[in-house]
């Protein structure tokens, strides 16, 4: 059986990180590896919309595969065609992943999109990448209107059909739009055939724009080859304990992250497992222990900020028959009193945390069954990577227990990004003259080779399992005709991890400073995401600087 069906097992993590080798095969196509190479009859997706398993639809792998060869033909003859990127713009709904394997049966590169976003995210990821369609949520499509005439490339908006029977994986009707220039996701599957025939690619094959979060200046698209899927999946059977024979996966993460995406739902499927889908506005902890009990779900991935939150539920382990083996969790630092949690509550339940960028895949976890997980650690290389700390200024090595900037060196240098879209300059900025990528983020390594976080070097904001850069909240305050200035930074804070705090020097002093806050924090939420808002608003006479005139964030956070 292909390596890439099964992962090897090891007996230890020593005997893993000896003999684990990234033996990538010479062809490859995810839309092949995560769908098509399974028993078509096997459920790939139960589809849970309403919270009620009387309305839950399953989807097989058959049905996943003939659904997205119809989207790829369809899409072809829309004019869509290899090399060209296709904004995805969907939440947990089937037509997500439906949508990123009809790219990649077409040649197309896929560019994950939340529908979290305002109109000014969506214009700059949508005009940077230079998208030709996007496939979109009726939820967006007013802001999709909005800012077409400033996407010159996009050439077609694909909306999905809110009724089941649209969703159902064996209709074939067709709903034509009149409104509007969006057309039909049925109507476009319309125009498809299946059994297409999957566009012949390689590891290196580009496969996905994913933007970070605009830290030190704008989103950068992050390019990514085929590659990447298999690198998820990798560190996925990893910190999943090497459970995820006949498993079954949820995560309450939005599948535009690479960790909901890549190292959750397809990860499951390149792993033959079921993936939950289950569409929700906000995290309410009850509902997510329900739906784990409903579904029987064996393996999840939360963020802290999620895990912090189901233990405002008593004794849930009392009140849900859950099935649960390991929960993943990454987004933020994981503080002890989770783990402490877990022990209590969960006690069969191991909690493994997981570390990685947009850039670099997820290369550093902690594995319950292959090492003790020490609390607050970020868990030790996992096989096929190489770890260093380094001096941020030499590049060389620091001693044990000293800070330095993390460095990773994967075994195989294709499991990582490629290129920042359009960036020459950030791109070998981002890698050493002897094969390390810089991470940006200060850590330590103990003895025992545990690795521990210590701070951000780039001032990135972790809040409610988000990575928010503190720039592009900036941008959006200083929209507003009352501000002069503003500097925002991250604050801790006992449930989200960070809080947003903007301090902002007003034009001139404001007549209701509650009313200001209110109409800065609306128009953050309007055109960028509902949880990039600063949770605090402090009002300053003037910022604190450096002699080059940028903004002293330390200053901000005392």
């Amino acid at each position: 059986m292909d390596m890439w069906q099964v992962m090897p097992a090891y007996d230890s993590y020593e005997e893993a990180r000896r003999e684990f080798e990234w033996d990538l095969p010479e062809s490859y196509n995810p839309a092949r590896d995560l769908c098509r190479k399974h028993d078509s009859d096997s459920v790939a997706l139960r589809y849970d919309p309403d919270g009620d398993s009387e309305t839950t639809e399953q989807f097989t792998f058959g049905d996943i595969d003939r659904r997205s060869d119809r989207l790829a033909s369809g899409l072809a003859d829309l004019g869509v065609e290899a090399g060209d990127r296709v904004g995805v713009v969907v939440p947990q709904r089937p037509e997500n992943p439906i949508t990123h394997l009809a790219n990649w049966k077409l040649g197309a590169v896929s560019v994950p999109l939340t529908v979290l976003f305002g109109p000014d995210a969506l214009q700059y990821r949508l005009e940077d990448s230079e998208a030709v369609a996007v496939v979109i949520d009726p939820s967006v499509r007013d802001d999709i209107e909005a800012i077409r005439d400033d996407c010159p490339h996009l050439e077609h908006v694909i909306e999905l059909d809110d009724s089941a029977e649209q969703r159902s994986a064996d209709s074939r009707a067709a709903t034509p739009r009149d409104e509007g220039n969006a057309e039909s996701f049925e109507s476009v599957l319309d125009r498809g055939e299946t059994g297409i025939n999957i566009h012949d690619s390689i590891p290196e094959t580009e496969s996905a724009v994913m933007y970070t979060s605009g830290s030190t200046g704008p989103p950068k698209g992050v390019v990514h080859s085929h590659a990447l899927w298999l690198g998820r999946a990798a560190a996925a059977y990893n910190y999943f304990d090497r459970g995820l024979e006949d498993a079954t996966l949820f995560t309450p993460a939005d599948w535009a992250w690479g960790a909901a995406l890549g190292g959750t739902l397809f990860a499951a499927w390149h792993h033959g497992c079921t993936i939950v889908g289950w569409p929700r506005d906000s995290f309410e902890p009850a509902e997510v222990f329900a739906c784990l009990d409903r579904h029987d779900v064996t393996h999840t991935f939360m963020p802290p900020t999620a895990l912090r939150l189901l233990q405002s539920v008593e004794n849930p382990a009392g009140r849900y028959d859950l099935s649960l083996e390991a929960i993943a969790s990454a987004g933020e630092p994981m503080t002890a009193d989770i783990l402490e949690w877990g022990e209590s509550t969960l006690p069969d339940v191991s909690i493994n945390e997981f570390y990685g960028q947009t850039e670099l895949n997820l290369c550093v976890a902690n594995s319950g069954d292959w090492f003790e997980t020490r609390p607050e650690s970020m868990g030790k290389p996992l096989p096929g990577y190489e770890a260093r700390v380094l001096d941020p200024e030499t590049h060389k090595p620091v001693d044990t227990g000293e800070v330095g900037e993390l460095a990773v060196k994967p075994d195989d240098r294709r499991v990582f990004f490629d290129e920042y879209l359009g960036l020459p300059g950030k791109t070998a900025a981002k890698q050493t003259a002897e094969g390390w990528f810089l991470t940006d983020d200060l850590v330590e390594r103990d003895e025992d080779g545990y690795l521990w976080f210590v701070s951000r070097a780039d001032d990135v904001i972790l809040t409610k399992g988000y990575r928010v850069g503190p720039m592009e909240v900036e941008s959006a305050i200083l929209d507003h005709p009352m501000v002069e200035q503003v500097g925002v930074v991250g604050v801790p804070d006992e449930t989200t991890g960070e809080a947003i705090k903007a301090a902002v020097q007003p034009v001139e002093t404001p007549d209701d400073p509650d009313e200001l806050r209110a109409e800065i924090r609306d128009l953050v939420r309007e055109n960028l995401a509902a949880y990039e808002y600063p949770d605090q608003i402090e009002f300053v006479d003037e910022l604190p600087t450096t002699s080059t005139g940028k903004i002293r964030r330390k200053s901000l956070r005392d």
